[in-house]
């Protein structure tokens, strides 16, 4: 492992974490791997805290790294969706294990502290 973290700069972690890093990317990811293809309604739904424009932001990101696909149709009103790409599916295993992770540390605090998720960073 000590060997694997060591690098010339070639930036691979720094590349995956630019494309992952942001508040709602991980969980706009996580649903469309759970769901499928949603439309930006259902997304902003999904996850009520996310700003409209911070959505179309993170979604815009994710797109331009081809890891959500969008697709516009062109009916009046405007209807958008979005899907995890073929490559996207990569992250997969990723996300599992982070969410996997957060279970496992919301336990763990909840064993030392008594904390439960809803007070949490309060």
């Amino acid at each position: 492992m000590a060997g694997e973290c060591e690098g010339n700069g070639t930036g691979t972690i720094e590349t995956a974490l630019d494309i992952l890093v942001g508040k709602w990317k991980p969980v706009i990811l996580f649903h469309l791997l759970d769901k499928g293809t949603l439309r930006f309604s259902e997304l902003q739904r999904l996850v009520p805290e996310v700003t409209k424009k911070m959505l179309t932001t993170q979604l815009r990101e994710l797109e331009y790294h081809d890891i959500v696909n969008r697709k516009i149709y062109a009916q009046i009103p405007p209807k958008v969706e979005y899907s995890i790409t073929e490559y996207g599916k990569g992250l997969m295993p990723l996300l599992l294990s982070m969410h996997e992770w957060g279970l496992t540390h919301l336990e763990h605090l909840d064993e030392l502290y008594g904390e439960s998720e809803e007070t949490i960073g309060k």
